[in-house]
């Protein structure tokens, strides 16, 4: 048996959209199951997003800490972002993400994994990269607005922070997978036989 996820669609004999927001919307689709049957199924519709594990010569990861309303939390977070354009390269993305939210370029990008955040309902899929070489940014710092003009910001070692991962006082799903990935990364085949930032991506297809 071959451990790999596969693309598939089963049939859908009817779809609707009921509600359609700023950057997501809901989907509703009758679908066929294998006996048979329809069923219903529910999911957001999402663009895709990025996130950015930004690894210091100190060994410690960037880390900010952001409010989310709908989980009614602080939370420490890599830098992240969504996907706003269609076919938009993913690597260009995390790198302006990296750059607004906290006013750093990195000269070291690879690609430490790719995810489906909640597939059960919603089809966002998330790329996180590993950045290296981390400098302070040129120019002015970009003006945040709405949640973002309350971050804070930190730089914990990355022992440190899977501790914390691991004792459940972290739960933003990008920042656990991606330090986990890190260490798991290191003690396999090294940083450095991670993917190229510009591997493909069969879920979120992109442009050079």
């Amino acid at each position: 048996m071959t451990i790999k996820d596969t693309p598939e669609e089963w049939e859908i004999r009817a779809t609707d959209t009921p509600f359609v927001g700023n950057k997501t919307s809901v989907r509703t689709d009758d679908v066929v199951m294998p006996d048979g049957s329809v069923v219903r199924r529910d999911y957001q519709v999402h663009p895709g997003s990025v996130a950015v594990l930004a690894l210091d010569e100190e060994d410690r990861v960037l880390l900010i800490n952001q409010y989310r309303h709908p989980v009614r939390h602080k939370l420490w977070e890599i830098p992240a972002g969504l996907l706003d354009v269609p076919g938009e390269n993913p690597l260009h993305a995390a790198q302006r993400e990296l750059y607004e939210e906290a006013h750093v370029k990195a000269e070291d990008w690879r690609v430490l994994t790719d995810v489906y955040t909640t597939p059960g309902g919603c089809d966002e899929a998330v790329r996180i990269f590993l950045a290296r070489e981390l400098a302070e940014a040129e120019g002015e710092r970009f003006e945040a607005e709405h949640e973002e003009t309350d971050m804070s910001y930190a730089r914990v070692p990355v022992d440190e922070l899977v501790r914390h991962v691991l004792a459940g006082d972290v739960h933003n799903n990008c920042l656990a997978v991606g330090v986990l990935s890190l260490v798991a990364a290191r003690g396999g085949d090294g940083l450095d036989a991670l993917r190229p930032a510009d591997a493909p991506w069969p879920a979120r297809p992109f442009t050079s």
